[in-house]
């Protein structure tokens, strides 16, 4: 999710930029009328946004020649729903493309729409739907935290496919291959973060549990188990 600096077109550039800000924009006022009711909150925000900092500034090698990173997203999508990462995410990305070199300024709005758009509203989709289904709590926490993880690759390389289609095969052939560079390290990177999660919101349910409850995350009757 970190496309570097430079690297799409111009017009690629921008458009993701514009589809990024609404989001980025209606993420910040979800977030100032969530404080104003529930002040208390500003500290589990800032464990998620900490934890998706953290996670996605790890650069890990890939056996394909690139290299992959954890995403950190799902834990506050899950917590504070998916708005609520958009500004997060497009801080954490801001200061990783100016002090770390993970991404660039030029490329912020495709990674703020792949890591911090679609990440997070799939984490909390997948989420809902595994509590609406019965699953386990630990378990809708993995599935929603490594498919959030996966999809926000699947998306960079959908934005890079549009950017750079084959010139043989189009967009399907560049997918295909864009998908293949970080498959054999992403999928165990998902599967890593989806566990670490589940041990991080294990913690967050042991000593934040009433506030939990309040946001609807967990249940009373879980809590007691």
């Amino acid at each position: 999710m970190h496309i570097m600096e430079g690297f799409l077109p111009v017009q690629h550039a921008i458009g993701w930029s514009v589809a990024s800000s609404p989001f980025v924009a209606y993420g910040l006022h979800s977030i100032n009328k969530r404080f104003r009711e529930q002040p208390e909150q500003r500290m589990l925000l800032g464990v998620a946004a900490a934890f998706t900092f953290v996670l996605s500034a790890l650069k890990l090698p890939s056996v394909t020649g690139s290299c992959s990173h954890p995403t950190g997203t799902g834990l506050g999508a899950i917590l504070f729903g998916p708005t609520a990462m958009a500004p997060i995410g497009a801080v954490v990305l801001m200061f990783q493309a100016i002090l770390l070199a993970h991404g660039g300024l030029t490329t912020l709005g495709a990674n703020i729409f792949s890591m911090a758009i679609v990440g997070p509203f799939a984490a909390a989709a997948i989420y809902r739907l595994a509590r609406t289904a019965r699953l386990p709590f630990g378990f809708s926490i993995f599935l929603a935290a490594s498919l959030a993880d996966l999809l926000t690759y699947i998306t960079t390389s959908a934005q890079l496919a549009l950017a750079f289609p084959d010139p043989s095969g189009g967009f399907a052939a560049s997918f295909a291959k864009f998908a293949g560079v970080f498959a054999f390290t992403q999928i165990p990177l998902a599967i890593s973060e989806g566990l670490l999660t589940v041990v991080v919101m294990n913690s967050l349910v042991r000593f934040n549990a009433r506030e939990l409850q309040q946001m609807k995350v967990t249940t009373a009757q879980e809590l007691k188990a």
